[in-house]
């Protein structure tokens, strides 16, 4: 049957009456499927790696669509200890997150060995001291506790700190404390690797950026760090510009600076 326009417009106009009165909803049109998502389960046996520090660490260069695709082969433990396929910003500690160094570095090694799984825990909390780094912390215990967590999916294979732009500065009261610094992180890291029962796990570390002159007496303490910490590995920030603010490492800095710490994890653990 050919129903003329009018007759159309009547019985429309009685369908969506009826509709009413029924109080029942109706789509007149076709119908189209709900999108689907599909659930990827984090693979076992993964090289975990934790990032701790702050907000270099953390990341804050600003975000471009090559820091968002993912790769099946890296992920990252979320603040409320999920696995998901790992992209940028990887932190949560503020609104400010962005991208770190952490992706970049699990792209190269990737690209070394494709048939590894990287599992990256983001634990690194922007303006924070070495202090408050200290065993006794809360920074600290939750360092542990998400990685003994991550732990059910594979086994620690490297710790990436970056942090120190807090302890350096023209302060009497920091400049008082700068001497003890390589100790106190000796401390902390000896206790974070008994903690997790990995002894012998490599400790990457960076220079903080040298755009900023502050930075110079804490950099000049680094070495000191690879003497104390066994199987300990410093990474230059020769070169590496800032993103405008005279304290964060740019998006292009910190892909290049990611490069390099895997550069050293890889020669560290002679891969």
């Amino acid at each position: 049957m050919i129903l003329k326009r009018s007759s159309f417009l009547k019985f429309g106009c009685a369908f969506v009456i009826c509709c009413a009165l029924t109080g029942k909803t109706t789509v007149f049109a076709q119908e189209t499927q709900a999108p689907t998502t599909t659930t990827i389960e984090a693979p076992d046996s993964m090289r975990l790696f934790l990032l701790i520090g702050q907000s270099n660490m953390a990341g804050r260069g600003k975000v471009e669509p090559q820091d968002e695709v993912t790769n099946p082969h890296i992920w990252m433990l979320t603040k409320d200890l999920k696995w998901v396929l790992a992209k940028d910003p990887l932190h949560f500690d503020k609104p400010a997150a962005g991208v770190g160094l952490a992706s970049e570095f699990a792209r190269v090694l990737v690209k070394t060995d494709p048939n590894i799984n990287i599992g990256l825990i983001p634990s690194a909390f922007g303006g924070t001291s070495l202090d408050q780094w200290n065993p006794k912390g809360t920074l600290y215990k939750d360092a542990v506790a998400r990685t003994k967590e991550a732990l059910k999916k594979g086994k620690l294979a490297g710790i990436l700190w970056h942090q120190g732009e807090s302890d350096s500065g023209a302060a009497p009261a920091i400049v008082a404390k700068l001497a003890t610094y390589p100790e106190r992180f000796e401390t902390m890291i000896a206790q974070l690797r008994k903690d997790l029962n990995a002894p012998d796990v490599p400790v990457i570390i960076g220079e903080l950026g040298q755009f900023r002159p502050l930075n110079e007496p804490v950099n000049a303490l680094m070495p000191e760090l690879t003497r104390l910490v066994p199987n300990c590995t410093l990474v230059t920030s020769e070169g590496l510009e800032d993103k405008g603010d005279k304290l964060h490492f740019s998006s292009a800095a910190l892909r290049t600076f990611g490069q390099r710490y895997a550069a050293a994890y890889l020669k560290a653990t002679g891969k």
